[in-house]
């Protein structure tokens, strides 16, 4: 009976046969004498099972010292394939040139969630100052990566990087134990457990192995439950099924400064990212993927022979996670062509890089603005010319969406953006550094580091979405826009966009809501010029005329003549021939009679003035432009400086010495909010009417433009298709992310 059904397997595993290098044995790296022992085992038991024939019945198992060691190993072709965490992976392939050829999947999927456990009713998140601190392992994604990207973020933790990160941490905690850290800052090892020896072989000191105690998640969680430090940053797996003891003793510190239970992982985290994947030499990967698919097939959750030998069961060998998690579901083979960002994650791999894993380079100390115009370009260029703090980088997109994307990728770092690409931008995985106050100047802090953190209590200045007519033009109101021409600053806007469809495609009498609002208003306007939209709303738009030559037409950028708050102006008025004007305009009250008294000085429309337009009312009357206070379709929220989590702390610090130097009373002849004169705009880069940039990275972006406005947004975009969103939504630990993406609280 055994050997039928040894050939049966062979049979059925007949494709699988690699090319292995000749007579050759596929050598497994471990990281300790209980990882050594399962694989061992593994080894003897696919000897058993193969035909000697069979390149895999011939398995060996290559002991290294550290994670490093065991890259170096498979580089220098002394071994051939490990399991790692996500950010070992990330050092593999930068540093060793080596190949990511599947991934660990848990029940959550291939990614984890980073979590700080404390003893009930001892700390927070944000007085973890001189704690003693456990961790599972040195630039790990859930004890190092996530956390301290997470601490920088918030601007708890300090690093101006003329330093390594590791000094930075050993003075913010009292002792650590942070296993594979090394010995550059003896404190950050000072709680670790294993033995010590002078013998290299002997010693397993503060080492990431199942030779000390306090290593890996399962450690740090021990290292806490010891009373040995007073926080453990770990991942979720290890608290997955807490017993009861630890539901009682333990709890998680969530990001807004709570606790919550054990099981609230989901909920009350630092953050995701990619869990453990195995890495090879670059070409060894079909060969690895063979022997993966392989024992996966015979020893996985329903293995043909999963009585023979267990693959995700480390108890029979007296350890925990050995070789792979033990709480892995199935190891995912990825495709030839995966490459780093694919692996692991755009934001992840952006984290990284801010965290120096590949050093620190000039990179690092240059900031990249971006721009989605010629114009836009040209005022960031004089920008950097005159500020005195970090470089300037100014880059180029076609759009905001597209600003969002290039900062996501790491190709830019920083865009304004109005509340709805802002609310788009937080979906994406960026976070709020600054905040576009429009109030009196004197308003904004002498010291905007002092800003009170009640802001959100206090309020910004209001600020009104209109819908402005002509006042000849008697037979337009909101509730008929059937046969009308619309103008809209473009698609997205907040005051053209999304408050607009409570009164329009959303309201009660109409019949044509189809739920994506996009579709709905096609259906609702003849047609219109919504920048950035399509068909019947790009008919009224003109675009941009260079030599005989018509440019950017429904461009959601300034090539487009009607773009933004002045060019939906343009539009209602139409070009200055007379033509390709619309009925009613949608946008905001501000600089709105500076925008009118633009048409006439630049020679866009004669003879027009404020008392020639009017607003239209939600209860179907109109009223003087002036009445904007009672006759408007609902306050806009600011405008939000926009980037990555890393980084927030950075681009405020930049955003203040830029603001501080370029002041007027200092002598310069550059003006941060000032567009139309010089560039022949208005609201480039940030609004005209910005009387300061105040910081932001503290509050949740539901502080800055408030609660139902997340929820219109919320409701709008459940069912509105976006390119950007799905675009966001490849990210591979993006799925969770609407749980997680407003727990900032103060």
């Amino acid at each position: 009976m055994h050997q039928a059904f040894c050939t049966f397997l062979f049979m059925n595993l007949l494709f699988l046969l690699p090319h292995t290098p000749s007579g050759k044995k596929f050598r497994w790296c471990t990281l300790s004498d209980l990882e050594q022992r399962k694989c061992s085992h593994l080894a003897r038991t696919l000897q058993t099972i193969l035909p000697a024939s069979h390149a895999f019945s011939r398995v060996s198992c290559v002991r290294a010292h550290t994670t490093q060691d065991c890259m170096g190993k498979i580089r220098g072709n002394k071994a051939d394939a490990v399991s790692l965490d996500a950010g070992d992976v990330y050092t593999a392939i930068k540093q060793y040139d080596l190949a990511v050829v599947a991934k660990e999947r848990h029940s959550d999927g291939s990614c984890i969630y980073a979590v700080a456990v404390a003893r009930r009713g001892t700390l927070n998140i944000r007085k973890l100052f001189r704690a003693r601190s456990c961790h599972n392992g040195a630039r790990w994604t859930s004890g190092w990566n996530i956390p301290f990207g997470f601490l920088l973020s918030k601007n708890l933790l300090y690093w101006d990087e003329e330093e390594p990160l590791s000094k930075v941490v050993s003075a913010y905690f009292n002792a650590s134990c942070i296993p594979g850290i090394g010995i550059a800052s003896p404190n950050l090892c000072e709680l670790c457990q294993g033995t010590k020896s002078f013998v290299r072989d002997r010693n397993h000191f503060c080492e990431i192995s199942s030779n000390e105690p306090f290593a890996d998640s399962d450690g740090a969680f021990r290292c806490l439950k010891n009373s040995a430090g007073d926080v453990a940053f770990m991942d979720h797996l290890a608290i997955m099924t807490p017993t009861e003891s630890d539901m009682e003793q333990f709890e998680l510190l969530c990001p807004d400064g709570s606790t919550a239970n054990l099981s609230s992982f989901q909920s009350c985290n630092l953050g995701q990212g990619p869990g453990k994947a195995i890495v090879t030499r670059g070409h060894l990967h079909r060969v690895t993927k063979r022997f993966l698919v392989l024992i996966q097939d015979l020893f996985g959750l329903t293995g043909k022979a999963k009585r023979r030998f267990s693959l995700f069961n480390s108890l029979p060998f007296g350890g925990q996670n050995l070789m792979f998690h033990d709480s892995t579901l199935e190891l995912q083979v990825l495709g030839n062509e995966a490459d780093v960002s694919s692996v692991l994650g755009m934001d992840y791999v952006a984290l990284l890089k801010g965290l120096g894993h590949e050093g620190i380079s000039l990179d690092h100390s240059v900031i990249r603005w971006c721009c989605i115009s010629t114009a836009e370009l040209q005022k960031c260029e004089d920008w950097a010319m005159n500020v005195k703090s970090d470089p300037l980088v100014c880059t180029l997109a076609t759009s905001l969406t597209g600003c969002i994307e290039m900062i996501k990728r790491n190709e830019a770092d920083a865009v304004s953006l109005d509340a709805t690409h802002a609310y788009i931008a937080a979906k994406c995985g960026l976070q709020p550094a600054a905040v576009e106050h429009w109030g009196h100047v004197s308003d904004c802090p002498t010291d905007p580091y002092q800003m009170p953190l009640n802001i959100s209590e206090k309020g910004f200045p209001t600020l009104f979405a209109l819908a402005v007519v002509k006042k000849s033009n008697r037979a337009v109101s909101l509730s008929g826009m059937s046969s009308r021409r619309s103008c809209h600053g473009n698609m997205y806007s907040v005051a053209g966009w999304l408050l607009l469809s409570k009164y329009t495609v959303r309201g009660h009498e109409n019949d044509t809501w189809d739920c994506d609002i996009n579709s709905a208003y096609r259906n609702y306007f003849w047609k219109g010029c919504m920048p950035g939209a399509d068909n019947n709303l790009c008919k009224v738009c003109i675009g941009w005329e260079e030599g005989d030559r018509l440019m950017g037409r429904c461009t959601a950028n300034h090539k487009e003549r009607y773009y933004g708050n002045s060019g939906a102006l343009r539009c209602l008025v139409g070009d200055p021939d007379g033509r390709s004007f619309g009925d009613v305009a949608f946008l905001e009250h501000h600089s709105l009679h500076e925008n009118i008294e633009n048409l006439e000085s630049s020679g866009w429309a004669h003879g027009l003035s404020a008392t020639d337009f009017e607003l239209l009312c939600p209860d179907g009357s109109r009223a003087p432009l002036t009445d904007w206070n009672h006759c408007n379709l609902g306050t806009v929220p600011p405008n939000v400086v926009m980037t990555r989590p890393i980084i927030t702390a950075k681009i405020y610090d930049f955003i203040i010495k830029s603001q501080d130097g370029l002041r007027p009373d200092k002598g310069s002849d550059f003006q941060l909010f000032q567009s139309r004169q010089i560039y022949g705009e208005g609201d480039l880069l940030f609004k005209d009417s910005t009387t300061c940039l105040l910081p932001a990275g503290h509050l949740r972006l539901q502080d800055l433009l408030g609660e139902s406005f997340i929820q219109l947004a919320d409701s709008v975009f459940e069912c509105t298709h976006s390119a950007i969103l799905d675009f966001c939504k490849t990210d591979i630990c993006a799925d969770s992310r609407n749980s997680t993406l407003y727990d900032s609280k103060p």
